[in-house]
């Protein structure tokens, strides 16, 4: 491969400069209302946390003249400005409430305040009314406003989600009359509906998710945490109440789920063979007292499979997916009925997981 010098090759006719910075900020007018939320004049912070969006957020602000202000432009490698996670660890992630406790002391101070993840995919949303708001909780009201103002978009335009996120994200779709396309952990399952239009808006419960443009046509393929974080200012100026306020809003009328997930230890063995349970291995007809309504595999959306279980009732349900560096496998559990029946749920879905791995290695042996 021939070389040349820097200098010449700036110089030479087939060398063309380009703003990547100005071609996305430009374009966010397309995704975003930024006309409602400067005439609403409401203050925006964010905390970009050290991470690759540090410098769009100056722009974004002169460009669309929001009141937006930068709270912390620090930019180190060591990320040593970040307060600890629950473990002690340093994580630039925006969806905990230790690595955003920077954010949330200032909450009062602004109408609608965010951050971003190291490479701006994830978001973390922190309201007046709850402080930072649950990931499931933000994805659903985003379901709840995106379908109700975006007249441009196909009307048959589904949901995305991920098995293990939300119910309440169904029940809002439900609502709305729009159709859940429900697939494993992973955004590359939503690329073909975000692509062609058939999806409007795609989430997962780690905080990633993106939305079609203003007319219907395909954003991004991939999760984008700014056009989130935007979000969450275009549904504050708009509806007059944070997001916060309108999940309480909509709970009320919907039912008021409690989420968690936890994890149980496994071999790795044990692992293995949940990742490749099917589903008669699973001999479940009741779940924390309620009957079982379907117990899967594969993801309803795409039929793929999940990479464990999910057992579902009226008013709650489990998935078990092994984790891919520990010896556990992780439990997500969801309950409408309140703390004490969800640590039913999780104490049951361990059992079922156990009777489930003895099942498949007897069968296999």
């Amino acid at each position: 491969m021939k070389r040349i010098p820097f200098a010449q090759a700036i110089k030479s006719p087939t060398t063309h400069q380009h703003s990547y910075t100005a071609a996305y900020v430009d374009d966010l007018e397309h995704v975003i209302d930024t006309d409602v939320i400067r005439s609403a004049g409401i203050k925006l912070g964010v905390d970009p946390l050290g991470g690759a969006g540090v410098h769009y957020w100056a722009h974004i602000q002169e460009r669309y003249r929001i009141n937006l202000t930068v709270v912390n432009g620090a930019v180190d490698p060591t990320f040593r400005f970040m307060t600890l996670d629950w473990d002690g660890e340093i994580r630039m992630d925006p969806s905990s409430s230790y690595a955003m406790q920077g954010l949330i002391a200032l909450k009062d101070k602004f109408d609608i305040a965010f951050g971003c993840d190291a490479d701006h995919d994830r978001h973390g949303i922190v309201t007046k009314s709850s402080g930072l708001l649950p990931t499931n909780h933000y994805l659903a009201v985003c379901v709840h406003y995106l379908f109700s103002q975006r007249s441009r978009w196909r009307t048959d335009s589904r949901v995305g989600k991920t098995v293990v996120s939300s119910s309440i994200i169904d029940r809002v779709a439900a609502k709305l009359g729009k159709t859940i396309y429900e697939v494993p952990v992973g955004f590359k399952w939503f690329v073909s509906g975000l692509l062609n239009g058939s999806l409007g808006f795609a989430g997962e419960e780690s905080a990633g998710a993106s939305c079609l443009r203003r007319d219907g046509t395909v954003w991004t393929t991939d999760k984008d945490g700014i056009v989130l974080a935007l979000l969450s200012g275009e549904i504050t100026a708009s509806l007059q109440r944070d997001p916060g306020e309108i999940y309480r809003e909509l709970t009320r009328e919907l039912g008021d789920p409690v989420y968690e997930r936890i994890e149980a230890p496994a071999t790795s063995t044990e692992k293995a063979i949940l990742e490749r349970l099917s589903p008669e291995h699973l001999q479940v007809s009741e779940l924390a007292g309620e009957p079982v309504q379907e117990a899967i595999t594969t993801a309803p959306g795409n039929s793929m499979p999940i990479g464990g279980v999910k057992v579902i009732a009226e008013n709650g349900w489990f998935a078990a997916r092994p984790s891919g560096t520990e010896d556990v496998y992780k439990i997500y559990a969801e309950s409408f009925r309140g703390r004490n029946h969800l640590l039913q749920i999780e104490n049951e879905a361990q059992e079922i997981v156990r009777q489930a791995l003895t099942a498949a290695h007897q069968t296999a042996a």
